[in-house]
């Protein structure tokens, strides 16, 4: 099946400067569709980078950005705080006055794993506010903003929040992430049915274990391998590659009677959640 419907658009992805990571494959695979696309990123410092990110000469967004020009699209790299209201708006105006259009959102940034992977009692409140600012509140600037500029352009278009299988799961020691996700999904179903009859649609994309830096704190090897064959029955880690490919389709005319859905990724991980 060849994918239709893309050629031409304006597609915004966040969190798009990793190496390895879900928001690049999203951003590449969205160019080769045809978008010209809008990569952000947090405007991390080089020695912030990993090994391999280093040893690769990684520009961050302005890499992938690279990367979509190759294939012959527009790509404007901008740093952008997506916790933050007021650069939001920015971003959606800089967007609308350089392209003239919007036609596409995805919502990858993330807040990193670390301090929040604890009991809730023992979970510093900066820590709380900094995950729900990052992923729930930035999910819901983004998409206010944008989903502004979707309606009153009067084309449709498409919102995909990239959210986690945790948002189903709710594990303990994940509460944080878990509530952020689970606010995700609210945040899709709800404005799914709000902006339906502008022809604007709003889905969920929620990965399993996927093989990238977020994981890099689960050493590679037997602790990695024994983590996938605990949870995972297809046996392997997925890949943001693949991530990527259900975004497309979900954008795509062949996913256009498709809204308020809330897709997970996961080798069958959670069957039938």
């Amino acid at each position: 099946m060849e994918l239709t419907g893309l050629d031409g658009k304006v597609a915004v992805v966040t969190g798009a400067g990793r190496l390895r990571s879900i928001g690049r494959p999203i951003a590449v695979e969205l160019a080769r569709a045809g978008c010209d696309v809008v990569l952000t990123g947090t405007g991390r410092a080089p020695e912030r980078y990993p090994d391999d990110e280093k040893a690769a000469g990684w520009r961050d967004i302005d890499s992938v950005a690279d990367e979509v020009r190759a294939l012959g699209r527009r790509a404007l790299p901008v740093v952008s705080d997506v916790a933050d209201w007021p650069s939001v708006q920015e971003l959606a105006a800089r967007v609308v006055e350089e392209f003239g259009r919007v036609d596409i959102v995805v919502n990858n940034a993330g807040a990193a794993r670390g301090a929040d992977r604890v009991p809730v009692i023992d979970m510093d409140v900066p820590v709380w506010e900094h995950v729900i600012d990052v992923n729930l509140n930035g999910t819901f600037y983004m998409s206010k903003a944008f989903g502004r500029h979707l309606v009153d352009q009067g084309r449709g278009g498409s919102i995909v929040n990239i959210s986690s299988l945790a948002g189903k799961w709710m594990s303990a020691r994940t509460t944080a992430y878990a509530a952020s996700k689970a606010g995700i999904h609210a945040l899709t179903c709800g404005m799914a049915v709000e902006l339906g009859p502008s022809q604007v649609r709003v889905n969920a994309v929620c990965p399993g274990i996927i093989d990238t830096f977020r994981l890099d704190d689960v050493p590679r090897g037997k602790p990695f391998d024994d983590l996938v064959a605990a949870r995972v029955p297809l046996g392997r880690a997925g890949t943001g590659q693949e991530c990527a490919w259900l975004v497309l389709y979900l954008c795509s005319d062949q996913g256009s009677w498709i809204t308020g859905q809330l897709y997970s990724i996961d080798g069958g991980t959670l069957p039938g959640r």
